[in-house]
């Protein structure tokens, strides 16, 4: 966050002017400074105090390809101008954006490749459906501005008026950040908790964790701020959402999963968690592929299907060529015992056949080194002395 910076109000200002200015103006009676932003593709002037032709300047090709007179590409090249416009600037304490469908997708990128904590918001006329792909794994508020950003009137008056009060008290009530203990991320399942709230206990006394839940979101979350630099190690227990790449469930978080650990070199442990399901919903959404195998209904909307033989070797050849793609250290531990809650002598997802495949292929393909290691423990992974050993793992890589 930045102490003295300026909340920043950007949209096209050819079409949405009066608007902008009308949320600027609050924001800067509110008493924060105020910096707007012309995100406009035909390069006319307007009142920003920055110009739609500045911004453009930034795109690697110059401001030309940006004012192209073709809307689709104009917008395009825009969006990343506007990205590499806003990495420049360091004076940005928070941002707000207001559009329709496109000004809410020329917007959204730039405030997703800004950090975690840093206040973004976005009044836009599709905040009122699925805003997945503009959020991402940021933590970008949106509101739903009800009727179009087209005018001022009984409702945008007051929907606008919101908006910039909200940023308003962001930037003037800030949250003092927590610098006392260094940070560290988990990766947690409801049939991991019982290991993951284990080894963040042991760890409360020197660090913060940062508990993650292993749904998608959860872990493309926690890679954006290893990526931030916000994260000190990473304790990777739950690797599901591998699963889900891999059989088509409903919680991947996409083949880019564990590329920032290689990238910043972070240090980490990991594990098994949960590498036993694919998650589904209700269960007339299972693919019909899938009849005749394994299911536990883990609740009305969530399905779960045992992981077979096939699927645990390719999630171990992914996971085996990200591993190898690390530069910092890494510890990786398997739990012989079982990977999950329902992985257990007795429960209806214990097949150790399945577990000892998916072991093997992580043994084998994984390029062992001093600071690379796969290790066995003879333990389920919810056992307390499974936590202890990915604790002591977690103190070696860090020492």
């Amino acid at each position: 966050m930045v102490d003295n910076g300026a909340a920043y109000v950007v949209g096209t200002f050819d079409t949405k002017g009066t608007e902008l200015g009308y949320v600027a103006d609050l924001v800067r009676a509110a008493g924060v400074a105020t910096h707007t932003v012309d995100l406009s593709t035909r390069g006319e002037p307007s009142a920003a105090d920055t110009s739609a032709r500045e911004v453009a300047g930034h795109h690697p090709d110059g401001a030309d390809a940006v004012f192209t007179g073709d809307r689709g590409t104009a917008v395009t090249a825009m969006t990343l101008a506007f990205e590499r416009y806003l990495a420049s600037r360091d004076d940005v304490a928070g941002v707000l954006g207001l559009g329709g469908s496109g000004g809410t997708a020329l917007v959204a990128p730039a405030l997703r490749a800004l950090p975690v904590g840093l206040p973004k918001l976005i009044v836009s006329t599709v905040a009122g459906g699925d805003v997945s792909a503009y959020v991402g794994a940021s933590d970008i508020a949106m509101l739903h501005s009800v009727t179009d950003v087209a005018g001022l009137n009984r409702i945008s008056r007051r929907v606008l008026g919101n908006a910039a009060h909200a940023m308003a008290g962001m930037l003037a009530h800030r949250v003092p950040v927590a610098a006392d203990r260094p940070a560290v991320a988990l990766t947690m399942f409801g049939v991991t908790t019982a290991c993951v709230t284990s080894v963040a206990e042991q760890l409360a006394g020197g660090y913060d964790p940062l508990i993650f839940h292993a749904v998608g979101t959860g872990g493309r979350a926690m890679e954006k701020l290893a990526d931030d630099g916000q994260l000190s190690a990473v304790l990777d227990i739950t690797t599901t959402e591998i699963c889900d790449l891999v059989a088509g469930g409903v919680f991947s978080a996409g083949p880019e999963r564990l590329d920032s650990i290689a990238r910043t070199g972070v240090p980490y442990v990991g594990s098994c968690g949960a590498l036993d399901m694919v998650n589904f919903g209700a269960p007339d959404t299972v693919p019909a592929r899938y009849a005749g195998r394994l299911f536990y209904e883990h609740n009305a909307q969530v399905t779960l299907m045992r992981t077979n033989r096939e699927e645990c070797q390719l999630i171990a050849e992914f996971l085996a060529g990200k591993l190898n793609a690390c530069a910092g250290p890494v510890r990786f531990l398997l739990p012989e015992g079982g990977v999950s809650a329902l992985d257990a002598p007795g429960q209806p997802f214990y097949d150790p056949g399945a577990d000892q495949l998916l072991f093997a292929t992580l043994e084998r393909l994984v390029e062992q080194t001093a600071d690379r290691r796969i290790i066995r423990l003879p333990h389920n992974l919810n056992d307390p002395r499974f936590a202890d050993a990915l604790v002591a793992a977690f103190e070696e890589v860090t020492g």
